[in-house]
């Protein structure tokens, strides 16, 4: 059996914070603000895997409540979200996700984007695809206030 599952995440811009976007940390002058280090493009991926799957949303498995999260680089939670689709009896079969952003220029960090997200997965990089585009300065991620990510994925049974 196939599913497919579709995420969406969003988050402001703060001073003082680290940018991480794909497990990959960006050299800018504002980061994401969360409770995690707020990687817009794995949340929108990890609720596209667990919506797949019928197992709730990233919110449902990672509170932001919980003060064991606090800060948790995202990658832990793309790890743990795989390892709860292996339990479930489900591999990933690929990824398509789009990041909307004015700055900064992602083009650049995608490759490795793409390297970090299928470690975590435990899948080729060639199944993980990632654009980037802006929203031509409309709304809030026009406007430069923070950042975007929409993710959808194919899940297989094992």
């Amino acid at each position: 059996m196939i599913r497919v599952g579709f995420g969406y995440d969003v988050h402001q811009f703060a001073e003082n914070r680290e940018l991480w976007v794909g497990g990959v940390k960006l050299e800018y002058t504002l980061g994401l603000l969360g409770h995690s280090d707020a990687d817009v493009l794995i949340h929108a991926i990890c609720d596209a895997l667990l919506g797949a799957a019928n197992l709730r949303d990233i919110g449902y498995h990672f509170p932001d409540k919980d003060p064991k999260y606090k800060g948790i680089d995202s990658r832990i939670l793309l790890r743990e979200c795989t390892r709860l689709l292996d339990e479930k009896g489900y591999r990933i079969g690929n990824i398509d996700a789009t990041v909307c952003a004015e700055q900064p220029k992602l083009n650049p960090h995608i490759p490795q984007m793409q390297n970090v997200l299928a470690e975590c997965m435990g899948i080729d990089a060639d199944a993980v695809s990632i654009k980037a585009t802006t929203t031509e300065k409309l709304g809030f991620t026009g406007r430069g206030e923070g950042m975007s990510a929409y993710a959808v994925c194919l899940i297989e049974s094992k």
